[in-house]
C-alpha cells in the first residue's frame, strides 16, 4: 500500500514537473496546488459548517462600509483586469478562432501570463463575498450554485497560470472581468442602502449578462475541438463542459427567481386576500351569532380583526 501511495505521488509530482509551466513556477501559491487545496477546504469548512454555527446566536453584522469599499476596489480591479487582457492580446494580435499559448518571455506573453496569474488571486479575494453571506447570516444565499462556483474559479484559474498562461482559454477571464465589472456594480449600489433600491430594477439583467458569458465561452471553446489548433484540446472540451453546467445552472436559478417566482408570489398574494377575507366574515359572523345568544350579556363586535366588548 505503503509502495502504491508513493508511486501516485511520484507520478503527480513528476507529470507537475513535466507540464508545469516553470515560468509561473515560483509565483505565489503556484509551486504547489496544497495551499490552494488546504485554503478551499479552510473556506467550505468557515462557510458550510464553522460560521453558520457562530453566527446561530449572534447579530448579524451590518458591514455596510466594509461591503461598499469592497466591492467598488472589486470592481475597478476587474476593470484594471479586463484592460490587462484585452491590451496584452485579445485587442492586438490574438486570434479568436484558435490562439495557441506563447510559452516564451516576451514581454507580451508574459504580460497576458501575469494578468492570468492576476485572475487567480481576484478569484481567492472573492471567498470573501460568502464570508460576508456568513457574517450578514444571509445563509439563503449559500446555494450550491454560490459554492461551487467560488469553489470550482479558484481551481480552474489555477491550472490555467499553471500550465496554460495565455493563449484561447484567457478570454473567458477576459469576459468575467467586465461582467464582473457590471456586477459588482451593482452590489455597491444595493450596499448603500434602501434609497437606492430604485436604482436596481435591473438585477435580472446581471444574470442574463452572466449566462450571455457562458453562451460565448462556449462557442468560443468548443470551435477548437473541430480545428486544426494548437491549443490542447482537452482544456478547450472542459472549458466548454464547464460553460454548459454553469448556463445550467445559472439558467436554472434565473427561471425559478424572475420568471416562475413572479408568478407564484402573484398567485399567492391572491391566495392570502381571499384567505383574509374568509377569516374576516367568519370572525364577524361568529361574533354576530354570539351576541344573539348571549341576549344579558354585553354585546360583541369585531372592531378591526379583534374581538371588542361594548
Amino acid at each position: 500500500m505503503t509502495s502504491v501511495v508513493s508511486n501516485v505521488v511520484d507520478g503527480f509530482q513528476r507529470f507537475m514537473a513535466e507540464n508545469g509551466d516553470p515560468r509561473t513556477n515560483q509565483w505565489l501559491l503556484m509551486s504547489s496546488p496544497w495551499p490552494l487545496v488546504a485554503i478551499l477546504l479552510t473556506y467550505l469548512w468557515v462557510c458550510t459548517k464553522a460560521g453558520p454555527r457562530i453566527m446561530a446566536k449572534r447579530e448579524p453584522f451590518k458591514l455596510t462600509n466594509v461591503l461598499i469599499i469592497y466591492n467598488f476596489l472589486q470592481m475597478v480591479g476587474s476593470a484594471w483586469l479586463f484592460w490587462e487582457g484585452l491590451d496584452a492580446g485579445w485587442l492586438r494580435d490574438y486570434s479568436y478562432t484558435c490562439q495557441p499559448v506563447d510559452y516564451s518571455n516576451d514581454p507580451k506573453a508574459m504580460r497576458m501570463a501575469g494578468a492570468v496569474w492576476w485572475y487567480f488571486m481576484f478569484k481567492i479575494v472573492e471567498l470573501l463575498d460568502t464570508v460576508f453571506f456568513v457574517l450578514r447570516k444571509k445563509n439563503n444565499q449559500l446555494s450550491f450554485l454560490h459554492m461551487y462556483h467560488h469553489t470550482m474559479m479558484p481551481v480552474c484559474s489555477w491550472i490555467g497560470v499553471k500550465f496554460l498562461p495565455g493563449g484561447h482559454g484567457t478570454l473567458l477571464g477576459v469576459i468575467n472581468c467586465l461582467v464582473h465589472v457590471i456586477m459588482y456594480f451593482y452590489y455597491m449600489v444595493a450596499a448603500m442602502g434602501p434609497q437606492y433600491q430604485k436604482y436596481l430594477g435591473w438585477k435580472s439583467y446581471v444574470t442574463v449578462i452572466q449566462l450571455v458569458q457562458f453562451v460565448i465561452v462556449f462557442f468560443h471553446s468548443a470551435q477548437v475541438l473541430f480545428r486544426q489548433c494548437n491549443y490542447p484540446k482537452g482544456i478547450a472540451f472542459l472549458l466548454a463542459l464547464n460553460a454548459i453546467l454553469f448556463m445550467q445552472m445559472f439558467g436554472n436559478f434565473f427561471y425559478h427567481t424572475y420568471v416562475v417566482g413572479p408568478k407564484l408570489r402573484k398567485l399567492g398574494g391572491g391566495k392570502a386576500d381571499r384567505a383574509d377575507k374568509q377569516r374576516q366574515a367568519a370572525l364577524q359572523n361568529n361574533n354576530e351569532a354570539d351576541s344573539k345568544d348571549h341576549n344579558n350579556e354585553a354585546p360583541v363586535v369585531p372592531v378591526n380583526g379583534k374581538v371588542k366588548a361594548h
